[in-house]
């Protein structure tokens, strides 16, 4: 089995399973957000649950 890249290099899985992912909205246009909104935009967040079954099949190793 091999693992795809594209997902590897966007989800991270966490010690106990859980997978982790970036937001969205942080590229540009950053200039009329709120620098409280940004920094809440930095954390990254819980995969929703009918996605992460479709991102362990693509990571089988995580």
């Amino acid at each position: 089995m091999k693992t795809r890249k594209a997902a590897a290099k966007r989800f991270r899985i966490t010690g106990t399973g859980k997978i982790m992912r970036r937001q969205a909205k942080t590229r540009h246009l950053l200039e009329c957000k709120s620098g409280r909104h940004k920094r809440a935009l930095g954390r990254d967040l819980v995969l929703s649950g009918s996605d992460e079954k479709r991102i362990k099949v693509m990571m089988p190793y995580g």
